[in-house]
């Protein structure tokens, strides 16, 4: 079953459980993928959905950073809320392991050499850990990597 349909069918699920803030996070999510098939004026795959559910996750969890410092503990509860919401319909998370030798298979594969070559690691790199990993952290490895 494609993710959209698998978003579109728990969102049902939690309209009849009546659990608004899992129904909210799942709402915002398909308004988020329709506005991104209307932009980029494709139909969304699989793998365009998971760039949506990524960066909406990522931008909850810098919200709960905020309002923790901010002291708004209810507002961040509610953040974690949806951030668990979203987190169930991405892959699994890949293990630092897994990420080196990910990083590792890669630039042998390419055959970089130098931070010039980083753009080519990336490029392969980025469809594979899309929603698997944190792409900032991953390109800090390939940088160090390119580095050693």
């Amino acid at each position: 079953m494609k993710l959209l349909e698998q978003l579109k069918d728990e969102m049902k699920n939690a309209m009849r459980a009546k659990e608004k803030i899992k129904l909210g996070a799942i709402r915002m999510a398909i308004s988020a993928i329709k506005q991104a098939e209307i932009d980029n004026n494709i139909a969304p795959d699989d793998a365009a959905v998971i760039a949506v559910l990524t960066k909406m996750v990522k931008q909850r969890k810098e919200s709960i950073a905020m309002y923790t410092e901010g002291g708004r503990d209810e507002l961040a509860a509610n953040e974690a809320a949806e951030v668990a919401a979203l987190e169930a319909f991405l892959p699994a998370p890949l293990t630092n392991a897994e990420i080196q030798e990910m990083i590792s298979a890669t630039i042998t594969e390419v055959g970089a050499s130098s931070m010039a070559d980083m753009g080519k690691v990336m490029a392969v790199l980025k469809p594979a850990m899309q929603g698997k990993a944190d792409l900032g952290a991953v390109s800090g490895k390939v940088r160090a990597a390119l580095n050693a």
